[in-house]
């Protein structure tokens, strides 16, 4: 029963993580035809550091469930967290350092990849 829940939350969590790469890659694909390749690179790299620490939290913190386990299903999503943090902050870092951006797309495809991510579960139905 326990793997079955974990399996559920973890394919709720990969749909929104999915929602929010078509979204950034949405997004991207506009600034890269309306503004040319450096702002469609830069939206890209928002999408890529907002949707990739949210892929990895979705694994680590759905790794485990079931109240047998309770003690681990909390570390499990303190340490996704945490994980999350770091990577966000390590993607960042490794932009700003190797990429010449344009900061308005990389953080407007960003914000509006978070954005999806806190309001695309009100449209998910429930099961």
């Amino acid at each position: 029963m326990g793997n079955v829940l974990a399996r559920r939350g973890r394919l709720a969590a990969y749909k929104l993580v999915l929602v929010q790469a078509i979204v950034a890659s949405i997004i991207s694909t506009l600034f890269f035809v309306m503004w040319g390749a450096q702002y469609g690179l830069s939206a890209l790299a928002g999408g890529v550091i907002a949707v990739l620490p949210n892929f990895v939290f979705a694994t680590l913190a759905f790794s485990h469930s079931g109240a047998s386990s309770a003690a681990k299903v909390i570390k499990s999503f303190y340490w996704g967290e945490a994980v999350k943090m770091l990577l966000t902050i390590g993607l960042f870092s490794l932009v700003f350092i190797n990429m010449k951006v344009g900061f308005m797309p990389l953080f407007t495809c960003y914000s509006l990849a978070l954005v999806v991510h806190w309001v695309a579960p009100l449209y998910f139905k429930q099961s």
